[in-house]
């Protein structure tokens, strides 16, 4: 499953941006404008509240993991998260979990 991760975490990285490059080559780095498209429409809107909401639940979750079972430290994949996406983070901080599972056990 660790490689899984891995590809997924690459996967994530890459698809994010098959779409943000065209609107930033369009429209610059205009972030107002991007959080403004989040929400140009219901459906867009609850994709992006969906999103938004499920990245604090992930946050949230790493930061109780790094207290309980001393999880990974939540800031890089929170960095992640916010420049690239959950689609990103979230496999990453699964493929970490899993590494760090398999080196205690050996």
């Amino acid at each position: 499953m660790k490689t899984t991760y891995l590809v997924l975490a690459v996967l994530g990285g890459i698809l994010p941006y098959l779409f943000f490059f065209p609107f930033f080559q369009l429209e610059g780095i205009d972030l107002s404008l991007f959080v403004e498209s989040l929400f140009v429409n219901g459906p867009a809107g609850g994709f992006s509240s969906d999103l938004l909401f499920t990245s604090f639940v992930f946050w949230l979750y790493m930061s109780v993991q790094v207290q309980e079972s001393n999880g990974p430290k939540p800031y890089l994949f929170i960095f992640i998260n916010l420049v690239i996406g959950l689609s990103c983070a979230l496999p990453a901080y699964l493929y970490v979990v899993k590494r760090r599972g398999e080196a205690q056990a050996v």
